[in-house]
């Protein structure tokens, strides 16, 4: 039971350092990332990069353009009989390499939406720990507790949804290199990942904002309502008066 309420007493004092001066800490932190040219002004062809698949040169064309090609009967087909056709290519240049402005921009915003997780579940657990027994009355703080807990809860879980994010571009982004492999010639294909690249880089600087704008409304929430989240309940002295 010792250990326990060790425990409790220690993420409190962490949960309370963390919103009086972690929170401001980083949101200024945030802030001044957001102004950086990973972020601000940016061309968005710079997150272009090439797929490295080369285009196959076009085979020759028939003799006579308005011929139809004759249909050959398997009995007249020969083993030596060569039908002509666009070649494939099994990648000559070797693999297709993931996009690397934007992998290493992904790696500079995955520690933030981590934090974001892990100090959203903090708070969590230290607003659970103040939440006093059920009785009956005088719960118009505990009320504020629970309002403040589920905002908490909301956060953590639009944070952790940024990682799914994250993973289905990559998903989306290989199907679509996969459709250029196998047809090298439709530009439309080659667009399409470069749409895409641009599309996940305007979701990259959301996110930034988005985590910044959430450690502004749970820091404004908590600081707001702090007395009562510390304190939900006056004590029957205290009521008197």
């Amino acid at each position: 039971m010792m250990q326990v309420q060790e425990y409790k007493d220690s993420l409190k004092q962490k949960a309370e350092h963390l919103i009086i001066k972690g929170f401001p800490e980083k949101i200024v932190k945030l802030n001044e990332l957001l102004e950086t040219s990973n972020f601000q002004n940016r061309d968005l062809a710079d997150v272009h990069q090439d797929l490295n698949i080369p285009i196959p040169p076009p085979v020759a064309a028939l003799n006579e353009p308005n011929a139809k090609r004759a249909r050959l009967d398997s009995s007249e087909v020969s083993s030596n009989t060569t039908i002509e056709g666009t070649k494939v290519y099994a990648l000559p240049n070797g693999t297709v390499p993931c996009n690397k402005p934007l992998s290493d921009l992904i790696h500079l915003v995955k520690p933030h939406i981590r934090e974001l997780v892990e100090d959203s579940n903090l708070l969590k657990m230290w607003i659970s720990f103040m939440i006093p027994k059920i009785e009956d009355g005088n719960n118009f703080g505990v009320s504020i507790q629970e309002d403040t807990l589920a905002e908490i809860q909301s956060v953590e879980s639009e944070a952790a949804a940024f990682f799914d994010q994250i993973s289905r571009y990559f998903i989306s982004r290989a199907k679509i290199v996969s459709k250029v492999a196998k047809y090298p010639h439709i530009d439309d294909y080659r667009r399409a990942v470069r749409e895409l690249d641009e599309k996940e880089y305007l979701s990259l600087w959301l996110v930034m904002c988005e985590i910044r704008n959430r450690y502004c409304s749970l820091h404004d929430i908590v600081i707001k309502n702090l007395e009562k989240i510390k304190k939900p309940r006056s004590s029957n002295a205290e009521s008197l008066y």
